[in-house]
This record gives structure tokens, C-alpha cells and sequence, in this order.
């Protein structure tokens, strides 16, 4: 497999059988429409579908969605999912077929003359069939992958007691949900835990922990005791990385709380305390929208560009792009892209100094780029590349980063997502030198709620008002 697909494949399968769910969905319902033509061809023996054909497929297919959800067809897999399954595809499909056909009696009963009848009745069973064989053969693929060590994202256990153990079994005998646990840690207990086929090594004590999920590039932490106990150091040790934080819970004797996110992971309930919402398909959804949106508004405002670019290099000597070290998800630095406002020696003596109002280090073509936020749109290009979204929480400068995050309370949860042009915060007027907390207030809010229809909710208000704005300087 070449590596550019390989790799494209390998984040496709990677978070918690979300992508798979979404594949599943679209194998079904190609598989649905492949077993209706090929029954419509047998029977009829034309492999062109008139337009009566055409309708009840739609509404088998549309129907099948319907009481698919409906039926709980798409839950996560378990060891017994093909057993299971069964009998919930069977009833869900037998309603849509039943639905359709009490539709199409009711609106047009002389469609079911003839051989109609057996065309239907062969759907229905050759539809079946398909969709248990090809999720079949998808759990097979899955499992073979997964075993031969494809995308396993990497969890650590914090805390050693039964919960954390049977956690750790589970996700090992779920293998399509792609989680490998590397290890435990814990203050009162050391060495490597065996119990039957099961062997979870001890790697450090808590106060190693940060220092222990760089070393062993762990994805995520799972606390494995109650939220009261030791949960809030495991977060403060923690507080530095963007690195995803559950609590292992017994649903049965916890008490819900609604500052906290109940999740099922691999059939394991959690507490979602500090996760990236861009796991599984969210991720691709994000990147699908961000690059179409940057290549169409890049040749959309492309004469724009152009004559800015010929005003920078009017207005002082130098390149027409600002190049500036920023840090944006998962704490990796890139250059970010900016039409230059300012001379090129402007910050030759003073080094990185934050932006504030009255300052006369921009050149007067400059200082309307900025008052007008006109010198970010090469951040577009930004986009494109993937170092940033169109989106997100705005980057900071290195320097300034390590003097916020001791200053300011979960300022480093504002990199579990790309880095933005645009954002919640600026929406809403903190932009510029304004309150820090309030702008990484909105930023998590941003990350907590996001959806698809946030961002173009986002968007549409920067086109609306988020260009000229007070606090551009």
C-alpha cells in the first residue's frame, strides 16, 4: 500500500470504531441497492430500473436508515456483535420492507402485479444477506489489522484496582475498537500485574505521569479509581499536555454530574473530563470542510490578494509575507502566514511584544490590513497545508504560551483542536488586548459544543462582523 494511503487508512480506522460506524452506514446502504438491482435483474432481466423500481428502492433504502436507527443496528462492537446483530438487522429491515410495501399498496396497489411481488421478497432476503456478509468481512479485516498493530492509539491506566483491570481486558479483546492500555501507574502499588492471559506492566508512580505520557506517546489517560479521590492531581499533573483525560466509571453507583460527559468506549462506561471532539469522523469532517472552504475562498479573493500583496511591497521594503512560529494542536509549532503591517526591522530590538492600541509600529498600509483583519487572509494557506482550520481557538507565539499557561487555568486544553483565523472568542469581541480568561473561556466552550454547524455559525459571523473590529490594532 503506498504510504500516502496507508496513512490516510490508517487515521480512517484509528479512534473507537466512530469511523466505523459511519463506514458501516454507507456499506449498508450500498449493499441494500446492490442486492435490489441484482434481484431486479434476475427476475426482470433488464439491467435498467424504470422509474416505479426506482422509487421503492428510495424508499427501502430511506426506510432501512430509519429503522436502522431506530433498531440500534449501530452500536458499537462487542466480542458477540455478529450474534447480536442478527436479530436486530432482521427486524429492522423486515419493518422497512413491510413499511414500503404498505406505502407503495396504498398509493399504487397495480405496481404489484406480476413478478413485482418476487422482486421485493428476493431484495429483501439477498439484502440481508449482504449486509451480514459485509460486515462480516469488515470485522475480520479490522481484527486482522488491529492484531498485526495498525493505528492503536495508546492509553495509560492511573490507578491499579479491579475497574482498572477489567478495563484493560476489555479493550484488549476489543480489538476493532484500535486501543492498546501500555501500562499503569500508581503510588501504592509496583510491578507488572498478571492475571490469567492478562499483563499490565507498572511504569511509574503519579507525579511521573506527564514525564510518562510524552516518553511513551500515550493518547490518552484513564483514571481508573473514583472522581474524588485522586482525579484532580492526575489533572493537574496533566495540565500542561493536550492529552485526553476519562474517568473509568461503575455507572451502576455513580451519581451523573452534569459538569462531566458520559461516554462508552470499547462497551466501558467513562467520564469524559478533557477530550478532543475531533476523534474518529469528526476529524475528517473538520479537515473536508476546512480544505474545500480555504481552496474555494483562496480563488474566490485571489485578485483581492494580489493587489494587497502589490500594497505591502509599495509600502516598505521587504517580503510580502510575515513569517511568525506559532503553536497550534498537540503543542506542535508552525509557521503561520500573515500579509506584513509592520517594517522588517520593526521588532529587531524589542522581540516578541504582544499588540496593543496606540502603537505606531505599523506602516499606514499596515494598519489597515489590520483594522481590518485584511493581513490574516494568507492564513488560508495556512489551511490549506493543514497546520491550521478555518475555526478554532487563535495561536499564540511560543514565548507567550509558556508565560500563559502557568497564568491563566486550563490555557493549554485550547491546543486539542487546530488553531483557527477565526473563533468563538472573536466573535464575541475578545480579540487583541483584551480579558485572556474570557477569550480561553470561549475557546473551551468552543471545544466542548463543537459541531459542523458551530464553525459555519462561526463563520458566517466573522463575514457578518468579525473583520473590523475595535480591538484590531
Amino acid at each position: 500500500m503506498p504510504l500516502g494511503l496507508g496513512n490516510i487508512f490508517n487515521g480512517l480506522i484509528k479512534q473507537y470504531g466512530h469511523t466505523v460506524i459511519l463506514l458501516l452506514r454507507f456499506i449498508d446502504i450500498a449493499m441494500l441497492v446492490g442486492a435490489a438491482w441484482v434481484s431486479h435483474y434476475f427476475w426482470l432481466r433488464q439491467w435498467d430500473i424504470d422509474q416505479d423500481y426506482r422509487i421503492v428502492i428510495s424508499l427501502g433504502v430511506l426506510a432501512a436508515i430509519i429503522f436502522f436507527e431506530i433498531g440500534q443496528v449501530y452500536r458499537p462492537w462487542q466480542n458477540d456483535a455478529m450474534r447480536g446483530e442478527i436479530a436486530r438487522i432482521v427486524r429492522a429491515w423486515a419493518s422497512a420492507i413491510v413499511s414500503v410495501i404498505a406505502i407503495v399498496a396504498l398509493v399504487r396497489l397495480h405496481f404489484w402485479f406480476g413478478s413485482s411481488y418476487r422482486w421485493i421478497a428476493t431484495w429483501w432476503g439477498l439484502g440481508l444477506v449482504s449486509v451480514l456478509a459485509a460486515r462480516s468481512v469488515l470485522a475480520s479485516l479490522l481484527q486482522w489489522l488491529r492484531a498485526r498493530g495498525w493505528s492503536q492509539g495508546r492509553i495509560i491506566m492511573v490507578g491499579l484496582n479491579q475497574m482498572a483491570i477489567m478495563s484493560t481486558r476489555q479493550l484488549r479483546r476489543s480489538s476493532w475498537a484500535g486501543l492498546q492500555v501500555v501500562g499503569y501507574v500508581d503510588d501504592h502499588c509496583e510491578g507488572t500485574v498478571t492475571d490469567g492471559d492478562l499483563s499490565l506492566p507498572y511504569l511509574g508512580k503519579l507525579g511521573d505521569l506527564a514525564d510518562i505520557v510524552m516518553k511513551e506517546a500515550i493518547d490518552e489517560v484513564w483514571i481508573a479509581f473514583p472522581p474524588e479521590a485522586l482525579a484532580e492531581r492526575a489533572q493537574h499533573e496533566l495540565r500542561h499536555l493536550p492529552v485526553s483525560i476519562r474517568l473509568v466509571i461503575d455507572c451502576f453507583t455513580f451519581k451523573q454530574s452534569k459538569f462531566l460527559s458520559l461516554n462508552t468506549v470499547a462497551g466501558i462506561p467513562t467520564l469524559d473530563v478533557s477530550v478532543s471532539p475531533l476523534h474518529g469522523v469528526n476529524r475528517y469532517i473538520k479537515e473536508i470542510e476546512d480544505r474545500f472552504l480555504a481552496f474555494f475562498l483562496l480563488v474566490l479573493i485571489s485578485p483581492l490578494l494580489m493587489a494587497i500583496a502589490i500594497g505591502v511591497k509599495l509600502s516598505s521594503p521587504g517580503p510580502v509575507f510575515y513569517r511568525q512560529v506559532r503553536v497550534g494542536w498537540n503543542n506542535r509549532k508552525f509557521t503561520m502566514l500573515k500579509f506584513r503591517s509592520m517594517p522588517t526591522d520593526a521588532e529587531a530590538k524589542t522581540g516578541a511584544v504582544w499588540a496593543k492600541p496606540g502603537e505606531n509600529r505599523a506602516t499606514p498600509f499596515g494598519a489597515f490590513l489590520r483594522k481590518t483583519s485584511l493581513d490574516e487572509l494568507p492564513q488560508l494557506i495556512n489551511v490549506l497545508l493543514g497546520d491550521m482550520s478555518l475555526v478554532g481557538p487563535r495561536p499564540e507565539r511560543p514565548d507567550f504560551v509558556e508565560v500563559f499557561k502557568e497564568q491563566v487555568p486550563n490555557y493549554m486544553k485550547k491546543h486539542m483542536v487546530k488553531a483557527g483565523i477565526t473563533g468563538w472568542a472573536q466573535v464575541n469581541g475578545w480579540r487583541g488586548d483584551t480579558d485572556l480568561n474570557q477569550r480561553i473561556e470561549h475557546d473551551l466552550y468552543y471545544i466542548q459544543h463543537w459541531s459542523l454547524w458551530f464553525d459555519l455559525e462561526i463563520a458566517f459571523r466573522t463575514v457578518l462582523t468579525g473583520f473590523i473590529n475595535k480591538n484590531a490594532y
